[in-house]
């Protein structure tokens, strides 16, 4: 690699001073674009995980005086649209940025869903599409129907297997018992890793006592606990989107649902979760974790509360920062914007990362990402992983006080 960008602590204003420096020296400019949630459903998600972390690294190289390109360095101008997390408005506003705005690259959306939807537009537009809040098992048809879409995030099998794994070594220790309740919301990622985790809780030997779907948006999830409740589990997991992760948390204490092993999923990581729940979020489980320890968090981390005035999640947070990473390094080592020869960039080198090394085998980071986490303590630590050091031992949860 010619260089890498290096995370810095600064005041924002002494950024912003920089960031003016190395615009006025630039030769020129590579516009990126970006459609994600600001409203709908997915927007509270989008704005602590995605947003941030995107904003931050944009800061960060302007502030560094931009990317080095064989014509010279040049400072990043970032376009965003809010797609109202509706996937014909992603599709309309990733086409404006190809067509009208005429950007150099365009960013993946946020989410299962809108990645989904957005692929077959930023295939046939030629961009290529590094996807990371996307979770799912079709990576391999996925990237062989577009060989320009990456992966990031992990699978959704690897999710459900060691969220499974976890509960079947508390299980077999004794600290759980067999009876598992399941709800998820109806779309591509809630209904991919509740089909996945029903055939795993099945090979494990697990009873499912209560399974059952939601609409995406639904407000109310009071009957949904409330069922899984009265089915008198030893465990539940929730494939849950952030409204619905917080709104069933709540339910379950006011419900006084306890039940020893407890998980829900998008939006568990946020420190907002243990902003609203406080010590009663302790030893709840959800997906992804971090190494909290590792000096590189620690070190985003801090940037990301001086520039952006909040803290990253626990999970995607650091993985859209280390995407962009990815995406400025292919981007100076290549010497252009070139859209092809990022695409192929991506496929054949291992990229320096706040998550440390990432390489896409078959356009999949299937090698090294975070399963399972559990808030400890206050720090949503991560217990579970593939090919990740700095796990921690999984905590039994004993109710809500």
């Amino acid at each position: 690699m010619k260089r890498r960008t290096a995370l810095k602590l600064t005041t924002l204003a002494a950024a912003l001073s920089v960031a003016g420096l190395g615009a006025a020296q630039a030769q020129d400019v590579i516009r990126i674009g970006a459609a994600a949630p600001k409203t709908g459903g997915l927007a509270g998600g989008a704005e602590v995980t995605h947003w941030p972390a995107i904003r931050l690294w944009v800061e960060q190289t302007n502030a560094a005086g931009g990317l080095q390109l064989d014509s010279g360095p040049a400072t990043i101008e970032l376009i965003e649209y809010d797609d109202q997390t509706n996937p014909q408005q992603t599709i309309q506003a990733v086409t404006r940025l190809a067509t009208q705005d005429q950007v150099d690259l365009i960013l993946s959306p946020y989410g299962t869903g809108l990645n989904l939807a957005a692929a077959p537009i930023f295939d046939r537009l030629g961009y290529p599409q590094l996807s990371v809040t996307n979770i799912t098992d079709q990576m391999p048809q996925l990237s062989q129907q577009f060989p320009n879409m990456f992966f990031t995030l992990g699978t959704t099998s690897a999710f459900a297997e060691d969220t499974v794994r976890l509960l079947a070594e508390m299980r077999d220790a004794g600290q759980v018992g067999n009876r598992v309740a399941m709800v998820n919301v109806a779309d591509a990622f809630g209904i991919e890793l509740a089909t996945v985790a029903r055939g795993v809780l099945a090979e494990e030997g697990f009873e499912l006592v209560y399974d059952s779907s939601y609409p995406l948006g639904t407000q109310d999830l009071s009957t949904v606990v409330d069922g899984a409740r009265n089915s008198n589990p030893d465990a539940f997991i929730a494939w849950s989107y952030p409204p619905d992760s917080f709104a069933i948390t709540e339910q379950a204490m006011i419900q006084d649902f306890d039940v020893p092993f407890y998980y829900t999923a998008v939006g568990t990581p946020f420190p907002a979760y243990w902003g609203r729940f406080g010590e009663a979020a302790n030893n709840i489980l959800g997906p992804g974790g971090v190494n909290a320890d590792d000096p590189r968090f620690q070190e985003f981390a801090a940037a990301h509360q001086e520039l952006m005035g909040q803290g990253p999640d626990y999970w995607a947070s650091a993985t859209t920062y280390a995407s962009m990473e990815i995406l400025g390094q292919a981007i100076e080592d290549i010497g252009s914007v070139d859209r092809d020869a990022i695409a192929q960039h991506l496929r054949e080198n291992t990229y320096d990362t706040v998550l440390g090394p990432i390489s896409f085998n078959e356009n999949n980071n299937n090698e090294a990402f975070w399963t399972v986490g559990q808030w400890q303590d206050g720090v949503f630590r991560g217990v579970a992983s593939r090919g990740r050091e700095g796990a921690v031992e999984v905590r039994l949860k004993e109710g809500w006080d």
